[in-house]
C-alpha cells in the first residue's frame, strides 16, 4: 500500500472512530422517537425565550421555521432507514451517528439526504404508488404467509422519497434570506434581518444564524442583482462553528462597504446527550446514569446562544478619496463568557426530562451551575429555572 493510500485509511479511521452505526431497527426507532420529541420540546423553549424576553419575536418566528424544518428532515430519515436493517446490508445503508459530540446523525447523512432531494421526482416515477405497495403487501402475507420485508422496505423509500418532494426541509445547507424591518421614521436607513442556518461538518450540530444589517446601497440589497447573490455566498461559506462571530463579522463588514452588522446571533441546537446512544464525558455522563430513566427520558439537549453586538462606528480610509464606516464590535474580554470567545455574550442552556434535572441539581457539577434548564415535566410542559 502506497503512503497516500495509508494516510487516506488512516484519516477515515479517525473520521469514523467517533461514528455509531445503528444496526438494530428497535434502536433506530427509538432514536428517531427520541428526536421527534426532543425537538418539539425545542419549539417550546423558543417560544417560552420569547415569553422571557431572551429572544425576540423574530428570531422565535425563524427559528420555529428552521426547527420545522429539522422536524421534517428527520421524519425523512426516519423512512429512510425504517426497514434497512431488514433487507441486508449490503442492500441498504445504515444510519450513522456521532456518538460523542453531537449524538445527530453524521454530516454525510444529510449531504446525502440533500442529493437524493435534487432526484426525488425521478425515485417517485419509478416506485409504485402506496396503495399498490400496501395492496401488493396484504397479498404477500395471505399467499406467502410472511412478512412482505422488501414490500415493506420499498413502502419506507417510497414515503421517503415523497417527504423530500414535498417538505421544507433543513439542509446541510440553508442559504441566507432577508427580512426588511420597519421602522417609524422615514429617513431611517434601511434595516434587513438576514437569516441562514447550516448542519455544521465538524461538530455535526445544526446551526441558525440571524444578522440584523443596516444597507447603505443604492439599491435594496435583496433585489441588488450584484450584492445580493455575493452577500449569499459570503455568509455561507463562514458558517462554521470553529469560526468566532466577530471573526464572521468583522470579514463581512469589511467586504462589504455599504452594509454594516449591528447585531449577530448564533444559535447552536444541540449537541444531544443521551444514555443509550452517545459516549458523553463530563458531569452529565454521571447525571445520565444515576437518573435510571425510562427509554426515551434519558437525554439532555444543549441549546447555546450566541452574540454580538456593534457598539460604536468609526470612519476607515479605503482609498485615495473613499472612505467606509466600520464598525466597533462590543466585546468585554475581562468577562468569563466574552473572554477569548469573539461574543459580546453567551448564554447556554440545557433541555432535559425532570428526573434527569433532579439528579443534576442533587449533583449541582460546578460546570453546569451557569446554565439556564428547561425541564420538560408532567404533558410535557417545560419549566425554566435559572
Amino acid at each position: 500500500m502506497s503512503k497516500t493510500s495509508k494516510s487516506a485509511a488512516s484519516a477515515k479511521k479517525v473520521l469514523t472512530v467517533d461514528h455509531k452505526v445503528l444496526k438494530d431497527a428497535q434502536a433506530t426507532r427509538r432514536y428517531f422517537a427520541k428526536f421527534e420529541r426532543i425537538i418539539s420540546h425545542l419549539r417550546e423553549v423558543a417560544k417560552l425565550s420569547e415569553d422571557e424576553g431572551l429572544i425576540s419575536e423574530s428570531e422565535s418566528t425563524i427559528l420555529q421555521m428552521y426547527m420545522l424544518g429539522l422536524s421534517y428532515t428527520f421524519t425523512a430519515l426516519s423512512y429512510k432507514f425504517l426497514m434497512a436493517n431488514r433487507v441486508g446490508e449490503h442492500a441498504a445503508r445504515l444510519l450513522s451517528i456521532d456518538k460523542t459530540d453531537s449524538g445527530f446523525p453524521i454530516y454525510e447523512e444529510l449531504l446525502q439526504m440533500a442529493a437524493d432531494a435534487l432526484q426525488a421526482k425521478r425515485h417517485l416515477k419509478s416506485l409504485p404508488e402506496q396503495k399498490k405497495l400496501k395492496r401488493d403487501m396484504v397479498n404477500h402475507i395471505l399467499s406467502e404467509q410472511s412478512a412482505p420485508t422488501k414490500l415493506q422496505f420499498a413502502l419506507s423509500q417510497r414515503i421517503y422519497y415523497e417527504y423530500l418532494n414535498d417538505a421544507s426541509l433543513f439542509l446541510p445547507r440553508n442559504d441566507p434570506q432577508g427580512i426588511w424591518i420597519r421602522h417609524k421614521s422615514t429617513r431611517a436607513r434601511r434595516t434587513y434581518l438576514l437569516h441562514w442556518a447550516s448542519y455544521d461538518s465538524q461538530t455535526n450540530v445544526p446551526c441558525v444564524y440571524i444578522m440584523e444589517l443596516e444597507d447603505t446601497g443604492r439599491k435594496a440589497l435583496p433585489r441588488d442583482q450584484k450584492r445580493w447573490p455575493r452577500v449569499k455566498a459570503h455568509l455561507m461559506a463562514q458558517s462554521m462553528s470553529a469560526l468566532k462571530l466577530v471573526t464572521i463579522a468583522r470579514g463581512f463588514d469589511r467586504d462589504f462597504d455599504d452594509l454594516h452588522p449591528k447585531y449577530f446571533r448564533r444559535f447552536h441546537l444541540g449537541p444531544m446527550y443521551s444514555h443509550k446512544f452517545t459516549q458523553q464525558s463530563g458531569p452529565l455522563r454521571s447525571v445520565l446514569g444515576q437518573a435510571k430513566s425510562k427509554p426515551g427520558l434519558d437525554w439532555a439537549l444543549a441549546w447555546t446562544v450566541e452574540t454580538l453586538r456593534s457598539k460604536n462606528t468609526i470612519t476607515e480610509k479605503t482609498g485615495m478619496f473613499s472612505t467606509a464606516k466600520r464598525q466597533v464590535f462590543d466585546i468585554d474580554t475581562l468577562a468569563l463568557a466574552g473572554a477569548g470567545s469573539g461574543a459580546t455574550d453567551i448564554n447556554r442552556s440545557l433541555i432535559l426530562p425532570h428526573r434527569a434535572f433532579q439528579v443534576l441539581e442533587e449533583k449541582n457539577p460546578a460546570g453546569l451551575r451557569g446554565h439556564r434548564k428547561y425541564v420538560v415535566g408532567k404533558n410535557a410542559k417545560i419549566l425554566s429555572y435559572k
